[in-house]
């Protein structure tokens, strides 16, 4: 089991959390943390948290804490929590955010709150087995270290950067003639901080004409198993050629530029 609090800040909330998490079971289960709820929490905008082979990525996190009228908001810290496993208390991989949430009062029992997850490959955070969909939770920490824990708040994907280069050859071409497309899929290797080339993947060729603003598919092939793509085409237009990756749940989806092929 990875337990990670994903920054290293003194008196921190993820320096309480993991204290707590070795707790107990019933003070980490929460019998006696917090008496809080919380709702609405969204991870990076709805969007997928991608990073690269050797990146900081800092998640923005909104949520929301419901608590007794009489509870002081200043009694207890706050902050979103990414976990893999059957249970929140009981993961078999934890990030927490470290720097405790900032909250803002609507009511005397409502409290809107913004935190920040941080991952960082260059550092050990990930590996890559740890891409694709983790669940999302969140914790409150009191200062006694006593923690209300809540999972099952939704999901959020962790994927490694992808990217993708075309070069459509010879050029300028005679009309008719054939012209080689190449280029290559590679994505961040967490393990090695450095980009790998992506197997097995289907990809599409697509072309747009000069003058237009739309890409239209050619065809679609497979990356070898270093990640290269080669094909061939028949010259008819000036335009743009380029490869387009639809992603997977572990990658992002990406697109090559566009390379320019003048045809006389």
């Amino acid at each position: 089991m990875r337990i990670r609090a994903t920054a290293t800040v003194a008196a921190s909330l993820g320096a309480l959390a993991l204290t707590a998490l070795a707790a107990p079971a019933a003070q980490a289960t929460g019998s006696t943390g917090p008496a809080v709820t919380f709702s609405a929490v969204k991870v990076n905008g709805g969007r997928s948290i991608v990073v690269g082979a050797s990146a900081k990525v800092s998640a923005p996190v909104t949520y929301t804490v419901t608590k007794p009228a009489g509870l002081s908001s200043s009694s207890f810290q706050t902050g979103p929590v990414l976990y893999r496993g059957a249970s929140i208390t009981s993961p078999s991989d934890l990030f927490i955010s470290d720097d405790p949430g900032t909250c803002t009062a609507a009511s005397s029992t409502v409290l809107h709150c913004k935190a920040t997850i941080v991952l960082d490959s260059a550092h050990g955070d990930l590996i890559n087995d740890e891409a694709g969909a983790w669940k999302v939770g969140a914790l409150a920490v009191d200062s006694a270290n006593h923690a209300t824990w809540k999972g099952d708040l939704g999901s959020a994907a962790i994927q490694r950067l992808s990217k993708l280069t075309a070069d459509a050859t010879p050029e300028p071409v005679r009309k008719g003639a054939t012209i080689t497309v190449t280029g290559k899929l590679t994505r961040a290797n967490w393990d090695t901080n450095k980009y790998a080339g992506y197997a097995s993947q289907p990809v599409k060729l697509q072309f747009r004409k000069k003058g237009s603003s739309t890409y239209t598919t050619v065809k679609t092939i497979k990356t070898s198993s270093t990640g290269t793509l080669k094909t061939t085409v028949k010259a008819t237009a000036d335009g743009y050629f380029r490869y387009t990756f639809a992603g997977t749940t572990t990658t992002p989806a990406v697109s090559a530029t566009g390379d320019f092929i003048d045809v006389r």
